[in-house]
């Protein structure tokens, strides 16, 4: 950090998603951007010309540290480090701090959060294996739709010449299958099939799936509403949303159906807005999240990390394509899914920018 930093130079650090402070000899705060509100829970009101001890239960360690990097002149780094926050919440973080000539603060410190820095790894290789996985399928999928082609023609010329009903019905059997697998097929190209983007609402969106799902499933689901209803519109295909929802919520009932049939399935859509949130490198001032949850058996351990694989499933009787589109959907939107889940309880989280330049700019052209 430059010596001599004046306030009015801090502002850049607003847009930062790291969470940053600054303090003076005494340990009042001066500043805090954004990031820093939201990972402490506490507003820049709340914060100003407070002790830093408003934010660290036990701040002996944290003095320690502010002497060392004023006694050497230098950053002080501590990696993996847990606080214990005023709102009983602990984190795991690393920070650093950096003595600095300033007029109103002596130090800047900047708190980075593990668990988010995790998240954003395994969200570049969810990513990347996604990226691998469509291409593969996608040309694994024009390979066999030709010759598959070819079978059901060679079936269709063959069962003209036979006179034997019985025989017939083999080839049947042939054009059926063939039909069958034409259908998967179909279902892997669908992602590479262009968007059409507008301006969406994410509640039309869910009274769409809504509707369908109560009308496969009438008798025993119950499916409850918790939106935000002053979300405002965004840009996305309506329909390739509607499918990445339809087919996240309906694995759930499904899962939900097979595991107990008699027994009432509770189903919730829930949206929120996100601020300040990172996700594809990127940090977005306003996001909308959509959670679907579940009551279902839950996901074993040893798949949630497989589920938007294609062709990966939890269930006999499942096509293991549905989460794998579903993801595809939702990053072709710039946005993304996650999932946790133990018994009784499935969470599917899904995370769509609003202001979305990438998609804007398409739409534009």
């Amino acid at each position: 950090m430059k010596p001599n930093l004046l306030k009015n130079e801090l502002k850049g650090m607003e847009d930062l998603a790291t969470a940053v402070f600054a303090c003076d000899k005494n340990l009042i705060i001066k500043y805090i951007n954004p990031s820093a509100e939201i990972l402490f829970e506490l507003s820049n009101d709340q914060a100003i010309n407070e002790s830093i001890s408003l934010f660290f239960e036990e701040i002996d360690f944290f003095k320690d540290a502010l002497e060392q990097a004023k006694t050497k002149q230098s950053s002080y780094r501590e990696h993996e480090y847990f606080i214990k926050t005023k709102q009983n919440k602990t984190i795991c973080v690393s920070f650093t701090i950096t003595p600095i000539e300033g007029k109103e603060f002596d130090f800047i410190v900047e708190f980075s959060q593990m668990d988010q820095q995790l998240r954003i790894a395994r969200e570049e290789r969810m990513f990347i294996q996604q990226q691998a996985n469509s291409e593969l399928l996608r040309n694994l999928a024009h390979e066999i739709r030709n010759p598959l082609g070819g079978l059901r023609g060679a079936a269709q010329l063959l069962e003209k010449e036979l006179d034997e009903k019985s025989l017939k019905e083999y080839t049947q059997v042939i054009i059926n299958e063939a039909d069958r697998l034409q259908n998967l097929m179909n279902k892997l190209l669908i992602p590479h099939q262009l968007p059409i983007y507008k301006k969406t609402n994410i509640h039309e969106v869910l009274e769409r799936v809504r509707s369908l799902l109560l009308s496969e499933f009438p008798e025993n689901l119950k499916l409850t509403r918790d939106y935000d209803v002053s979300l405002p519109e965004f840009i996305g295909d309506r329909e390739k949303l509607i499918q990445a929802v339809l087919n996240v919520a309906r694995n759930g009932v499904q899962a939900m159906f097979e595991d107990k049939p008699a027994e009432k399935m509770n189903l919730y859509f829930i949206t929120r807005a996100e601020s300040q949130i990172v996700f594809h490198k990127k940090k977005h001032t306003t996001a909308i999240r959509l959670d679907i949850v579940d009551n279902g058996p839950g996901i074993k351990k040893e798949l949630l990390d497989k589920i938007f694989y294609p062709l990966v499933s939890g269930r006999e009787s499942g096509s293991g394509l549905g989460l794998s589109l579903a993801q595809n959907f939702i990053t072709q939107h710039n946005g993304m899914i996650d999932c946790s889940s133990f018994p009784g309880n499935t969470k599917f989280s899904i995370i769509l920018p609003i202001e979305n330049n990438l998609i804007i700019n398409e739409v534009k052209k």
